[in-house]
């Protein structure tokens, strides 16, 4: 699976649930949400973190090696929390999600300075 998109897996009973979750639980790669649309009928997605962890990555290379904001497409909020999730340890680049609706995205931009620069500078002005 190369795509950022989720899989949808619907009108599965809930032993068939369980498995697909034990399968793909065992790994890095995938995380797998269950969604209740109605009473007993449920939309389990796998979604491909290791993709969109990687894209993460690779945006933040592009944004520091830019010096300009990287726009990502279109995201869950799942898919975004996860974007935002693999850049937090990064102080080069800062996330951010704008848009509205179906056109909400993730903006990755350089952290010209740092994150840990800021909160020293914060520090000394409290002193």
């Amino acid at each position: 699976m190369d795509s950022l998109a989720p899989v949808s897996l619907l009108n599965l009973d809930t032993n068939e649930r369980r498995q697909v979750h034990r399968h793909f639980d065992r790994s890095l790669e995938y995380a797998t949400k269950t969604y209740k649309l109605a009473e007993n009928e449920f939309d389990l997605r796998v979604y491909p973190v290791g993709n969109l962890r990687r894209l993460a990555e690779k945006s933040a290379a592009e944004a520091i090696q830019t010096g300009k904001k990287v726009a990502l497409p279109p995201m869950s909020s799942y898919e975004r929390f996860v974007i935002h999730e693999a850049l937090k340890t990064n102080e080069s680049v800062k996330s951010a999600s704008h848009g509205e609706g179906a056109e909400r995205h993730v903006e990755v931009e350089p952290e010209l300075y740092g994150r840990s620069l800021k909160k020293m500078i914060k520090k000394i002005k409290l002193i």
